[in-house]
């Protein structure tokens, strides 16, 4: 049976929305619709912040159903009010499950339609023209077989719909991608948009369209400098008279503070260089281009990089087990790479002058403003620019042996507050953990500078205290002692036992999972339970699906697998947490706000590493409950839950649910 909204004025907006969610209202009237009176709740208040036009924050626990919360009331008020709603998620997955799931759901409930548009990140779209331009110089361009790689896109280019990478059946060499990809300088409105037959363009133009754009968090931030085809903001985020709604907003400080920071890395440096000339293969644009001069400079580059950053890593000096060296004092190493940068540049651009071809020269010329870039990276790296900012080196490569320059705000709730919470600005930010426990969710709205926002606080609809029950176990030794690790196996064990497998096992040490792993092998042999151990070669999603699949089986991850797995049902019964999840001390950004809070007269543990730990512990201990037939247990292998004065603070803000501790 279909259900219909009006779009009807008068009265009050929150109002009318709450009344649409009652028990008695117009959603009731549909066969898949489950009164609950938390999201009942979440839709007033979002309907009310719209109406008055202004900013809310709002923690909706896991069960509220707050897509359909926050996605009716936006909808009705964009399309009421003639604004467009901006919806942000923190993955591309989520951009698809509300476009593929949640928006038809609302589409059937209107009676006005509304175009609703998925937007990605320029790289992840096909440019048909600069695809026919590499099928064209293939030869100068591409190894044979990354010839084959190219092939296949164009084969796939005339059958897909979107045009982006995830429509692929294959992960393309990021090579091949990137010469097809669409780019900000090449693939223009200009050179593209008249064909109208450019993915990018197309989806750009149904973006400015639309009553509801759906973008992931790092794509919003990247958007807020937006290009010449970009509108003027105005008084808006994206575009004049929009609204944001983020959800998953937990992320949103650390998403910030990389979208916001800086990194170069040799690797990169390496790859832009190759992109230009490889001079192993003979390959790359500037042969392609016949630019010779550019080509020895290109090379140059490349050997004089390799040699900078080498006398980097010679600086750095790493502790055990650390991959990051914080930088406190500008000039780590003298800048040996801008004369030859500038250099390369230069070749480039003067060979781009002698070319006719528009494409051609543009390709060209985008290889140059990539190099300017990484030039001006460099110079804000060595000369620490950002006093309030952090700097660091971090080593990568299966040695060890490839190095990046990175920084970010130390701070992101000053750089946030005017971008998001300003004044005539109307931002939601809404997920299933925000909060500590406290009601107001100082802590969320204070790291991101909402702490002049208003919040709510609304639980979940499930009952915790018949389906979720909570082990501590306070017998497990400290982290340190020598048979800390044997302790750690016997309890898993046991605890795997009695669910038959059936089980997420939560780790906190990539270092520590793969050591466990490997000591239970025969264990899980010897009961016919597969292990899927997370650093095993097997891609995330293929795990999780796996895990679906098989009844029995466990997994072993880390960070990651905290947060963003929904396994509802049978298949996860369990849920065992190794360690409190406190973030790694030593790690430059999180060194440097700890010692901010410091100087600024707080407690750095319990003003920050406590409130961080408590959030993701609630993320893991959340993939158990994923729906009111769901039941099961959460296993604490942690003791200082029970033993340290903070630990209350964690029991307080998980689930309601019984604890029980076992000695």
């Amino acid at each position: 049976m279909k259900c219909v909204i009006s779009l009807g004025g008068g009265g009050n907006f929150g109002d009318e929305i709450r009344e649409i969610f009652s028990e008695t209202g117009l959603l009731s009237k549909s066969p898949d619709f489950e009164y609950r009176a938390e999201q009942q709740q979440m839709a007033g208040e979002v309907a009310e912040a719209l109406e008055g036009e202004r900013s809310l924050v709002i923690e909706a626990g896991t069960g509220v159903g707050k897509s359909l919360a926050y996605l009716i009331p936006a909808i009705q008020y964009a399309i009421r009010n003639g604004k467009k709603a901006v919806l942000s998620t923190h993955t591309i997955n989520l951009q698809e499950q509300l476009m593929g799931k949640d928006l038809p759901i609302v589409r059937k409930l209107l009676t006005s339609d509304f175009d609703a548009a998925l937007l990605k990140g320029r790289g992840n779209y096909l440019c048909p023209l600069r695809l026919r331009r590499a099928m064209d110089n293939g030869g100068d361009l591409f190894t044979t077989s990354e010839r084959e790689e190219l092939m296949a896109i164009w084969k796939w280019s005339e059958t897909t719909h979107d045009g982006t990478r995830s429509d692929l059946d294959f992960e393309p060499a990021l090579k091949v991608w990137l010469q097809v990809c669409s780019e900000a300088h090449i693939c223009t409105q200009k050179t593209c948009a008249p064909r109208g037959n450019c993915f990018f363009q197309e989806a750009r133009k149904r973006a400015a369209a639309a009553t509801v754009l759906v973008v992931n968090h790092s794509l919003f931030f990247s958007l807020l400098n937006p290009e010449d085809e970009w509108h003027e903001k105005e008084t808006g985020f994206l575009v004049p008279n929009d609204f944001v709604i983020f959800d998953e907003a937990h992320t949103l400080e650390s998403v910030a503070a990389k979208s916001l920071g800086l990194r170069v890395s040799q690797a990169g440096l390496r790859f832009d260089l190759q992109r230009l000339y490889h001079h192993k293969t003979g390959k790359g644009l500037l042969k392609y281009a016949g630019a010779t001069d550019a080509m020895h400079a290109a090379r140059h580059v490349l050997e004089q990089s390799e040699i900078f950053f080498e006398s980097v890593g010679q600086e750095a000096t790493f502790k055990d087990w650390s991959r990051e060296f914080r930088v406190r004092e500008p000039e780590i190493v003298d800048n040996t790479l801008s004369e030859p940068l500038r250099e390369c540049w230069s070749a480039i651009e003067q060979a781009a002058e002698g070319i006719e071809d528009e494409t051609k020269r543009n390709e060209l010329m985008d290889g140059a403003r990539r190099l300017r870039e990484l030039h001006g990276g460099l110079k804000m790296f060595l000369d620490q620019e950002d006093d309030e900012s952090v700097y660091w080196v971090e080593k990568g490569g299966n040695e060890g042996t490839s190095f990046s320059l990175n920084a970010a705000p130390i701070n992101i709730a000053d750089r946030l507050r005017p971008i998001l919470f300003g004044p005539d600005k109307s931002c939601i930010t809404t997920s299933a953990t925000l909060g500590t426990g406290d009601e107001q969710l100082r802590y969320f709205r204070e790291r991101v500078g909402a702490d002049h926002v208003p919040a709510v606080k609304i639980g979940s609809p499930f009952d915790y205290q018949k389906q979720m029950s909570i082990y501590v176990i306070k017998s497990m030794p400290d982290p340190r002692d020598d048979d800390y690790e044997k302790m750690l196996i016997h309890w898993i064990e046991r605890v795997l036992i009695k669910t038959e497998g059936k089980a997420f096992v939560l780790f906190t040490s990539h270092r520590l999972l793969r050591s466990v792993a490997e000591e239970m092998e025969d264990f899980f042999e010897d009961h016919g339970w597969t292990l899927l151990a997370q650093g095993a070669g097997m891609p995330r999603q293929k795990m999780v699906e796996t895990f679906r699949e098989d009844i029995h089986s466990v997994l072993f991850g880390t960070d990651s697998f905290w947060a963003g797995v929904d396994v509802p049902g049978e298949a996860l019964s369990n849920v065992i947490v190794t360690r409190i999840p406190f973030a790694v001390p030593d790690h430059p950004l999180t060194a440097a706000r700890l010692e901010e809070i410091e100087a600024e007269g707080g407690n750095s543990f319990m003003d920050y590493s406590v409130p961080e730990a408590v959030i993701k512990l609630r993320q893991g201990v959340g993939r158990l409950i994923r729906s009111k037939k769901d039941s099961g247990m959460v296993v604490i292998l942690d003791n200082r839950v029970v033993t340290k004065r903070y630990g209350k603070t964690f029991l307080a803000a998980l689930p309601n649910a019984p604890v029980k501790i076992v000695d």
